[in-house]
């Protein structure tokens, strides 16, 4: 599911704010920001601003993810900073689209490159894992599907992670896959493989930001760091770790400060490697290119630790 262009009406957005929020909007301005949404900035006649993000309207399902895995996010999130949903729904005007209206962060510019901002960011995490374990029901998964960039994101819950990492992650990519003709080839051996890859490793399920690249990720000019872009659900915190890791990578600073908090368990470096495959296979259905080459490289190198 991508994001398709729309006809941007300020003046429906304006009446729609007033409507929501009883805010009078004053300006607005386009800001960089992910390959799905349009990003705003939005200043307000009492001088604040906010961040917004526009689509059309049958988007709106994807706002209405993100918002969730916000909220939960935010409950757990200690001195983390996550932003706040504020307003969520679809214009009135002859154009409408969905909006989602978050509250406005301050990021350092270029992402800002401080050694100890990140140790705390990676301490914060540390924190917001532990402070979400022990929810009613326990189990592996959320209440809701959700989406993972524009992907769709099966959730459900499960009592075991090993299943759930299969069922649920690595085979409706594999499945996607195999759809446009893109077989992974073995794809069955490798799931059947799971129990002995993960080499029975019982995580704790925590609350998982689950799409934890450096793009989503900052420092705040204030001091601080955010996380923003969530794909959430409860499963192995290492997951967010691993990713962590991919497309460029968090500065080492920030896994020192996690672990200085919370240390992983043995075994987290050979478990990244499964866990990073998910995005692979994710990023190949979505772009194709060299993604495939990543993922079959790395489903390869998997299935020659079990043969």
């Amino acid at each position: 599911m991508a994001g398709l262009p729309v006809q941007h009406e300020p003046q429906a957005l304006a009446r729609w704010l007033q409507q929501q929020l009883g805010v009078e909007l004053r300006g607005q301005r386009p800001v960089g920001g992910g390959c799905i949404h349009h990003a705003w900035e939005l200043q307000l006649a009492d001088g604040r601003r906010l961040f917004a993000k526009t689509n059309q309207a049958a988007l709106l399902p994807v706002l209405e993810a993100e918002a969730d895995g916000l909220a939960a996010l935010r409950r757990a999130a200690g001195a983390l900073q996550i932003p706040e949903p504020l307003a969520l729904g679809i214009t009135c005007g002859g154009h409408g689209e969905a909006v989602l209206v978050l509250s406005w962060l301050e990021l350092q510019r270029g992402g800002g490159t401080q050694g100890r901002g990140w140790w705390q960011l990676g301490a914060q995490l540390a924190a917001l894992h532990r402070a979400s374990l022990g929810h009613p029901g326990g189990g592996f998964g959320w209440s809701r599907d959700n989406f993972i960039g524009s992907g769709p994101q099966a959730n459900g819950w499960m009592a075991s992670w090993c299943d759930f990492f299969g069922q649920r992650r690595l085979a409706p990519q594999l499945r996607q896959a195999e759809a446009s003709g893109q077989r992974l080839p073995g794809a069955t051996e490798l799931l059947e493989a799971l129990p002995v890859l993960l080499g029975g490793h019982q995580p704790d399920p925590c609350l998982v930001h689950g799409d934890l690249w450096i793009g989503n990720a900052a420092l705040l000019t204030g001091g601080g760091g955010a996380l923003f872009d969530p794909a959430v659900y409860r499963g192995d915190r290492e997951v967010d770790l691993a990713m962590a890791q991919l497309f460029g990578g968090f500065p080492q600073s920030f896994f020192e400060g996690y672990d200085a908090t919370w240390p992983r368990p043995e075994g987290h470096r050979q478990r990244s490697r499964l866990y990073n495959l998910y995005h692979q296979l994710n990023h190949a259905n979505l772009f194709g290119g060299g993604y495939w080459q990543q993922a079959a490289a790395t489903a390869s190198d998997l299935l020659k630790q079990v043969r």
